[in-house]
């Protein structure tokens, strides 16, 4: 006899679904599944069966071949077990339940019970969008299914309780979400900025770069406080929307990474890999491509500690996602595109030893070292980084001192007041194909033009600075977008010559 049951493959992000077709028939026993599986796939075999007999249920002794289709579509992973086992009991009439409008997915324990799979979120998006009304999912993974309105998604917490429910032996209630999305909810954050002494000029250039979405790199000598700057910035990041932790919640949920109990990551990623990773790790790629750091930040902040230290061809991966806001990774099998919007934050020192120009300690660095150690970073990556500033090292006085700095939670309440003045902006300005813009940083060449406009005090101050700095065009526009997050921060509806200037002193002295 003949089965079909329905799962789904994730490609990317994005589900696929994947017709289960389960054959029977007569001649030597064997079982075979065909279909381009992969090895977990094809190792499914054995789970199946113990999974089917300690379950109390018959497999049958026959010829037994599973196809899963389309053929031409790679699958990869265990998500399968649960249909393929589905399916060899309809076939053998042990189940006699119309799955026509059931999605199924699910990895199998050998004593039938059912483990969490990866990409439920992207699964239960393309059930949605195909009209199917019913999704049977691990029951660890249910209150992730269930953020997609509109979906009967089924807990399943063994294949026995399955088939239970599908024979109407014992039914399984449908899964409802107690979880509601909190956006008042702040998480103690390990740092807060009024912790941090003195470099008050370098903490008004993080709450700029976070008022706008833009990206900041800091040079300055070791021990200055480069690092706790940084992971401070977290502290006074807007709030997430809804719509930004489904997006942010897709990505982890595919590369197995979303918070233990909760199925929706409710705050800003903050990614800090090390100098050590791959390229594939931090662009994405592999060969079944997946997610890499710079997709795991997505709406968050991916921060470059020691950034000559990365390998180059890493660096130079990062041009094209800071450019274009997300990430494509091409394979022989075709091309997958990640999302890839977030504030690049680097630190690193001047030289090597890391007090060139420091005014207390002698750098004992050539000029030939120093000079091969800053053209480890290329002038088109520096180019497309909005705030360059400098961190010095922090005196005595300051450190020693009890008075505390402006708390994150005044500073962050800031920030958002800045990003919601841009949304505003956006939402009633904007022509219907820019209306998804966030945030500042966002704008393209047609926005820029409508929102950065200058008075005739500014364009003159723009022009020196552009004969001066040997601007490329792409600074003239980053600095614009820049100044209006400025303007924003002070309420302002126009740019002021004053915005501009903040702006301008924000690029580098020097350009390679």
């Amino acid at each position: 006899m003949l089965a079909k049951v329905t799962s789904c493959a994730v490609i990317g992000l994005d589900g696929q679904l994947v017709d289960v077709e389960v054959d029977i028939g007569g001649g030597q026993v064997l079982f075979l599944v065909v279909g381009l599986p992969d090895t977990a796939v094809q190792e499914s075999r054995e789970r199946v069966r113990a999974a089917i007999k300690n379950s109390g249920l018959n497999f049958p002794l026959k010829r037994v071949t599973v196809n899963l289709a389309p053929a031409d579509l790679r699958k990869e992973g265990p998500a399968y077990d649960l249909p393929i086992a589905v399916g060899l009991l309809v076939a053998s009439e042990q189940i006699t339940a119309d799955l026509s409008d059931a999605l199924i997915i699910g990895e199998l324990s050998l004593d039938g019970s059912v483990r969490h799979t990866n990409g439920v979120l992207s699964m239960a998006l393309l059930a949605r969008d195909r009209g199917i009304k019913t999704l049977f999912v691990p029951a660890a993974d249910a209150p992730e299914a269930a953020l997609i309105p509109n979906l009967d998604v089924i807990p399943i917490e063994s294949l026995f309780s399955l088939y239970a429910h599908l024979q109407g032996l014992q039914l399984v209630a449908p899964y409802r979400a107690p979880l509601q999305y909190d956006v008042d909810d702040v998480p103690p954050y390990p740092t807060d900025y009024s912790e941090v002494r003195g470099q008050e000029h370098v903490k008004r250039a993080l709450e700029v770069a976070a008022s706008g979405g833009h990206n900041l790199i800091m040079t300055g000598p070791p021990g200055a406080g480069k690092t706790l700057l940084a992971r401070s910035l977290p502290s006074i990041l807007p709030r997430l929307s809804l719509q930004e932790a489904l997006e942010i919640s897709r990505i982890y949920s595919v590369s197995d990474l979303l918070p233990e109990g909760s199925p929706l990551v409710r705050h800003r990623p903050f990614r800090s890999p090390h100098h050590t990773i791959s390229f594939a790790g931090l662009v994405g790629g592999g060969r079944w491509p997946h997610p890499g750091e710079v997709s795991l930040s997505h709406r968050g902040v991916l921060f470059l500690d020691e950034l000559p230290e990365f390998d180059s061809r890493s660096l130079e991966g990062l041009r094209q996602p800071i450019e274009d806001k997300i990430v494509t990774v091409t394979r022989v099998s075709g091309s997958l595109t990640f999302p890839a919007n977030f504030m690049l934050i680097a630190a690193l020192n001047p030289c090597p030893c890391g007090y060139y120009q420091d005014p207390v300690k002698e750098c004992t660095c050539s000029p030939s070292n120093i000079a091969r150690y800053q053209k480890r970073i290329s002038g088109p990556l520096l180019d497309r980084i909005d705030i360059h500033i400098t961190v010095p090292r922090v005196e005595y006085e300051k450190l020693s001192g009890n008075r505390l700095g402006e708390p994150s939670s005044v500073i962050r309440a800031r920030v958002e007041k800045a990003r919601a003045i841009q949304r505003e902006r956006f939402a009633r300005e904007a022509s219907d194909g820019a209306t998804h813009l966030q945030s500042n940083a966002d704008m393209g060449p047609a926005e820029v033009r409508q929102f950065c406009e200058l008075d005739e005090a500014g364009k003159q101050l723009m022009r020196a600075a552009m004969k001066q700095m040997n601007l490329s065009a792409r600074a003239y526009h980053r600095i614009l977008k820049l100044a209006r997050t400025i303007a924003d921060l002070a309420e302002s509806e126009k740019i002021e010559t004053h915005h501009l200037a903040e702006a301008v002193q924000y690029r580098p002295r020097s350009q390679e």
